[in-house]
């Protein structure tokens, strides 16, 4: 089995921060990158960020470069996504997922996801 378990989301006001975590287990424990995704009412699924098991690698979308900061600690079995600054439009729901291969990232296919946390910016 694997499993993935999303926590700390909530509400803040535009401009304040709110970090995302996210604990896997059984299969998703270990894997090639896990990161994040979110979905907003209406809208399609869009990558968030991802960073690989090693750490050495992180990839984030545009619109949240120097925003948001990707990190993991293995030991935990835990990613992390700090979000600074943040948007009304960042207002959705955040999913952690894993992804099997470098190959499987660049695609953006993950392979496990979790239930999704909610984040919600005022303006």
């Amino acid at each position: 089995q694997a499993q993935l378990a999303e926590s700390g989301g909530g509400l803040v006001q535009a401009g304040g921060s709110l970090g995302l975590s996210c604990v896997a287990s059984g299969r998703a424990a270990r894997t090639y990158a896990m990161g994040w995704f979110r979905q907003a009412p209406g809208k399609e699924r869009e990558f968030v960020a991802t960073i690989t098991y090693s750490g050495a690698s992180t990839f984030y979308t545009d619109s949240v470069k120097g925003r948001f900061t990707i990190s993991r600690d293995n030991a935990k079995n835990t990613v992390y996504l700090q979000m600074s600054n943040l948007k009304p439009e960042d207002t959705a729901v955040y999913y952690c997922a894993t992804y099997p291969s470098y190959s499987s990232l660049l695609k953006y296919e993950y392979d496990y996801a979790g239930q999704g946390t909610q984040v919600t910016v005022s303006s």
